[in-house]
């Protein structure tokens, strides 16, 4: 928790999109925290003394005993309560109203999808809603409220849900049957911007703010110890040594391990803007001959990731030990690796992804960890970038996987594919950029597929490889959609990679969305 920011609680009772509701409150600039509903208990509430609490929805019956509820305590904690979906059920089951199982047949009281919701008299939370008489909202139930609690009016009504807007306004309780966090409910950020409002919050969560915390957080953790940190040249761990360097300085040593799967020129721009812009000490670990001597011939992808994981710890302890005594090692830990790794019935942590970039060396090499970004969001790191002075190039490139181009290089690895690979794939970023269509994309790469086709060069006949390209919008990476690029642009870039690139004579592009695809090939 940041004791120094008004803070706000959202009580995850399990729902798939309660990350959403903290993502919508960082955008007004309040501090939350999510907690799940089982480890919120009389002495967390009094510790955490948030100024506003938000019950999340989730996919429990509140009439099944034994069904996830809050401490009784929370509604005398005399601060406005919002529940969502889930959540208003369990306020009114808590406070004395009824909930009953939905009726798909017969007149039923269930709800899936777009709904539409009509005002029954005027609530400050409900400010700037219903100008068209209506509001269009994303509706998830089967449970529904029958009979409202004592002291609680309806505001908004649907053709299946009567009580869809009900609030205590004498104790700020309100309760929303829908999911305004989510985009189909289009005006649902205007409905939590009043809700803080109606807390009181003054929106002091700005990453200028946070740099300097963090910065002062660094010194009083870490004093004089020396710390190491694991540089990939990505966003999450750019801007955590931009802050271990300015909190602590050269006792910061950053060791970049290049696999000899990155981009073209990623190496050279990593090194380069980290000792020269900065003049930060790095090691530059060039271990490219060790890791393409392992892979050579692999076709396995799961044989891929476990061959280059490996090396890569050993790798990075061998240099780490290099660099000097060090006590602390640094992490880009984001605030969404720590809210899956937290099982919502507060059980044992859940494993955290496989490609996270340094998982497993803490334990193996003794260090005590440093996260300084465990609370943000990839959002607000971009901000925080910006406000360090991390150039514009480096906060908005496109994610790039652990493994590098070992599996976007479908099936066995060899030397010469992987050079065909690299040419194909900056010529392709490089038509994207010329087209100024970098910054609507996700995430862009080209991928080399483990067979060879006949093609026509001239009067001669070629057996090449075929190169496929993929370019993917998204928010957070968990669906995506494929980019409509136009044909025009589809038609000069293959023709650029064929012309440019020997190896490579047809280019299809990937219109696979995810699900049932994914991003990457492996």
């Amino acid at each position: 928790m940041t004791a120094a920011h008004e803070h706000l609680l959202i009580i995850d009772f399990g729902s798939q999109v309660t990350r959403l509701i903290a993502r919508r409150l960082r955008e007004l600039n309040v501090y939350c925290e999510i907690h799940p509903c089982q480890n919120v208990t009389d002495a967390f509430l009094a510790e955490f003394a948030p100024r506003a609490v938000i019950f999340s929805g989730g996919p429990d019956c509140v009439t099944r005993e034994g069904a996830p509820r809050p401490p009784a305590s929370v509604y005398d904690l005399g601060v406005p309560i919002l529940g969502i979906c889930y959540g208003q059920q369990v306020m009114m089951q808590d406070l004395g109203g009824r909930v009953e199982g939905g009726r798909i047949s017969g007149g039923g009281m269930a709800e899936f999808g777009r709904a539409f919701v009509k005002p029954e008299g005027t609530l400050d939370l409900l400010k700037g809603w219903f100008r068209d008489g209506h509001e269009q909202v994303w509706m998830s139930h089967r449970d529904h409220v029958t009979a409202l609690a004592p002291g609680f009016k309806v505001y908004g009504t649907s053709s299946n849900a009567p009580y869809a807007i009900t609030a205590d306004t004498t104790r700020h309780f309100y309760a929303v049957q829908f999911h305004p966090e989510v985009h189909h409910t289009p005006h649902g950020a205007l409905l939590y911007r009043n809700f803080v409002n109606l807390a009181g919050f003054s929106g002091d969560w700005t990453m200028g703010a946070y740099r300097d915390r963090a910065i002062a957080a660094i010194r009083k953790q870490v004093g004089d110890a020396r710390v190491i940190c694991g540089l990939s040249g990505g966003i999450d761990s750019s801007v955590t040594a931009l802050l271990l360097h300015a909190a602590i300085g050269d006792r910061l040593t950053c060791v970049f391990v290049d696999h000899g799967l990155l981009r073209q020129g990623e190496a050279e721009e990593v090194v380069t803007m980290f000792r020269e812009t900065y003049s930060m000490p790095l090691v530059h670990a060039d271990e490219s001959a060790l890791f393409l001597a392992a892979l050579d011939g692999q076709s396995d992808p799961e044989t891929k990731r476990k061959i280059i994981g490996k090396l890569f710890i050993d790798v990075f302890r061998k240099h780490a030990a290099e660099a000097g005594d060090a006590e602390f090692l640094a992490q880009g830990t984001l605030y969404p690796d720590v809210v899956e790794s937290v099982s919502f019935s507060g059980g044992p942590s859940v494993t955290i992804k496989s490609h996270h970039n340094v998982g497993g060396l803490p334990e193996k090499m003794g260090l005590k960890l440093v996260e300084p970004l465990r609370g943000l969001f990839k959002d607000e790191v971009r901000v925080l970038g910006r406000k360090l002075g991390l150039p514009q190039g480096f906060i908005g490139r496109h994610p790039f996987p652990g493994p590098g181009l070992a599996i976007r290089c479908v099936g066995k690895i060899t030397r010469p594919k992987l050079e065909i690979l690299r040419t194909a794939d900056a010529i392709y970023i490089d038509q994207i950029r010329r087209h100024g269509l970098y910054d609507e994309i996700w995430q862009a790469f080209a991928a080399i597929l483990p067979v060879r086709a006949v093609g026509v060069m001239g009067d001669g006949r070629t057996y090449d490889y075929i190169c496929t390209l993929r370019a993917v919008t998204s928010t957070d990476g968990m669906t995506a959609d494929y980019y409509p690029f136009s044909h025009a642009f589809i038609s000069e870039t293959a023709t650029r990679i064929i012309n440019e690139v020997p190896g490579i004579n047809r280019v299809t592009y990937d219109i696979t969305s995810k699900p049932p695809g994914t991003i990457e090939y492996e």
